[in-house]
């Protein structure tokens, strides 16, 4: 497991797989490990993935200031990393919050990019955020069976402001394109592998400047491209859109089937396209 040291002393870690063109890797969470993001749905096969541990996650300690779990603070430890690497541009992929921390590299590193891919991303940075009823219109799609009713009754309940552990196990069905085996597996490995005291620092007051992270996004050259999953609430794919027209060249498409981890709900198409995207920009 390779280590670097970013901005402020912390040792950061990250884990490589694949080989080829690099192609560095952000995980959701908001605040977990990376091991959740697996080879992406074998995506590594053509790619030599970097899946950062954000800091006091997975391999990499936690800050002497905890304060630093604030995500506009961690985009110095993407810079970091970049600069460890030693790539002049980079490939960059975020993963639903992990799409908030690329918003604000882009904003603040936008010559460090050559092409970006946030995979359902939330988009707090630019103030585009789901509402509960559009959570909850993506969930009720696939109302009528089970295990789909149990949870989006659980999911109604977290939405009207109910947050028990219980709730969220029944809900997360939902979150996933297919209830199988390697979903469960996912949503069960959650738990350990997230920090939850960061998860609660990283959207704090004062995180956020969307006006001027929108003005500061029209100068970036890169292409992005906004995937979004046709069952997921958060972003729905009209919302997703709305993110894609942030960035010049921005592009937004919908995996079919898919929910808030397209990776794992169909591997081979989702590969597919982030592949096409990467080598040719379409």
């Amino acid at each position: 497991m390779p280590l670097f040291t970013s901005y402020d002393g912390t040792q950061l870690a990250y884990h490589v797989r694949g080989e080829g063109e690099p192609l560095v890797c952000l995980p959701g969470g908001a605040m977990r490990a990376s091991a959740y993001l697996g080879d992406l749905g074998g995506l590594a096969a053509g790619r030599r993935l970097v899946l950062l541990d954000l800091r006091g996650t997975g391999g990499s300690a936690v800050p002497a200031d905890e304060r630093t779990y604030r995500v506009d603070h961690q985009v110095a430890d993407v810079e970091a990393l970049r600069l460890h690497l030693g790539l002049e541009r980079m490939d960059l992929l975020a993963h639903s919050a992990g799409g908030n921390l690329v918003q604000l590299y882009a904003a603040r590193h936008p010559e460090r990019l050559r092409r970006v891919v946030l995979v359902t991303p939330t988009a707090w940075a630019v103030d585009l955020s789901s509402t509960p009823q559009q959570k909850l219109a993506a969930a009720r799609l696939r109302a009528g069976a089970e295990p789909y009713d149990t949870a989006i009754a659980s999911y109604e309940r977290i939405l009207a402001g109910g947050d028990s552990d219980a709730d969220w196990d029944r809900a997360a069905p939902v979150f996933y394109g297919r209830w199988d085996e390697r979903a469960r597996a996912n949503h069960a490995a959650g738990e350990q592998q997230q920090n939850e005291k960061a998860a609660l620092a990283f959207a704090a007051p004062g995180a956020f400047d969307p006006p001027a992270t929108r003005r500061a996004l029209r100068q970036l050259t890169a292409e992005v491209l906004v995937l979004a999953g046709e069952l997921d609430g958060n972003p729905p794919p009209a919302l997703a859109a709305q993110l894609a027209e942030v960035f010049p060249r921005g592009t937004a498409d919908v995996q079919p089937g898919a929910a808030h981890f397209p990776f794992l709900d169909d591997p081979e198409w989702f590969a597919a396209r982030v592949e096409r995207f990467l080598s040719d920009g379409t």
